[in-house]
């Protein structure tokens, strides 16, 4: 008789142990694992590209892996083109591109790309940040914004120097889009060529320079076959980049995951920043070496061509308000970058961060 008590006793014991420790088991299994496929047109060496491979480790690491994110560098899943179309479809969860290699689809945005006097990439990528966090443009309603980010002015790298408005008559300059109606603005004729192109097209002098930033002076190899670069930055375009992810991705994440994921997104704003910044150096540092001349604008000659390409901005607007926006709207947006221009410029020399390009205060 004990023994079927102490039997009895022993199964209930048992019993119990199942249903306090079942949920516990339970409640311990893996987690399910989030996916995420991120595309990028740079090739894995650029520093565009391993900031993109910096974001994915880190939001690995801090979502303890509940997040794991296949990079596709190099164009190898989509283009800088279709980057925007393939994020909305879904192709890529997360893409990285520049606002003018889908022309039109965001015009808004485009005003951060007009030569408004941006000094470093540092400054216009928290502008362009500020932009859309203010204005919230429609364009990109169908996509979650992560961070925008900016390439450094451009320049001119030529094989003639260019020190006045003048000597940039007759001077064929590779510039499509925006920086082409720059370099028409400014007395010179835009060339459309594309940059893998260029360097053969300046070596053979069928174009006679090219405008864009000081990095490309080694990533191009441009120091090889222009002599000369004028630190244009006071009217120099930017490209407007951003790093953005399907919606419908986004919104999928949980609560707990998309607040780490939100966190880190905010911290790449100024990773991104600097990133852009720190490239430059590199390019002027091989363009010294390679017996580059750096010429400076005068401020008087800088007032020159900043009164030049005032019809570039002032086309911009009237497109726009061709397409239907307001005016006085159009003109608040260019009014609004002009000032955090300003006090991004200020930031910049409050917190030394130095950059290739901009008022003595913020050089090397």
């Amino acid at each position: 008789m004990k023994k079927k008590i102490s039997m009895v006793i022993a199964g209930i014991v048992c019993f119990m142990f199942m249903l306090t420790f079942a949920p516990l088991h339970k409640a311990q299994a893996s987690p399910k694992v989030i996916t995420l496929k991120m595309a990028n047109f740079y090739h894995p060496p650029a520093q565009q590209s391993k900031i993109c491979e910096e974001f994915a480790a880190e939001l690995e690491k801090r979502t303890n892996n509940q997040i794991k994110i296949q990079y596709f560098a190099g164009g190898s899943l989509l283009t800088a083109g279709g980057m925007a179309k393939g994020i909305t479809s879904g192709i890529a969860d997360i893409g990285v591109s520049n606002v003018q290699y889908s022309p039109g689809r965001m015009p808004v945005t485009e005003v951060c790309d007009l030569p408004l006097g941006y000094p470093s990439a540092w400054v216009a990528g928290h502008v362009a940040n500020d932009f859309v966090d203010k204005f919230k443009p429609k364009e990109w309603d169908k996509l979650h914004v992560m961070w925008m980010h900016s390439s450094p002015p451009n320049i001119f790298i030529s094989k003639k120097a260019i020190r006045t408005l003048d000597d940039m008559r007759g001077l064929t300059i590779r510039g499509p889009g925006r920086v082409g109606d720059t370099v028409a603005a400014l007395g010179g004729s835009p060339a459309p060529t594309p940059v893998p192109e260029s360097y053969d097209a300046v070596s053979k002098g069928v174009i006679q320079g090219v405008s864009l930033p000081y990095e490309t002076l080694k990533t191009w190899r441009f120091a090889e076959v222009a002599k000369y670069v004028t630190a244009s930055w006071q009217v120099g375009n930017v490209y407007t980049f951003y790093t953005a992810m399907n919606k419908n991705s986004y919104n999928r994440l949980p609560p707990d995951l998309k607040e780490i994921f939100d966190k880190l997104c905010g911290e790449f704003r100024e990773r991104s920043a600097l990133m852009w910044n720190s490239i430059d150096f590199a390019g002027t540092q091989f363009g010294r070496e390679m017996g580059v001349e750096f010429i400076e604008l005068s401020p008087e000659q800088a007032e020159k061509w900043q009164s030049a390409t005032a019809p570039v901005i002032d086309n911009y607007v009237a497109s726009m308000v061709k397409a239907g926006y307001d005016e006085a709207e159009v003109n608040g947006w260019i009014q609004f970058v002009k000032d955090r221009i300003d006090h991004w410029t200020s930031k910049q020399i409050e917190l030394y961060i130095k950059s290739s390009t901009g008022p003595p205060e913020v050089r090397p």
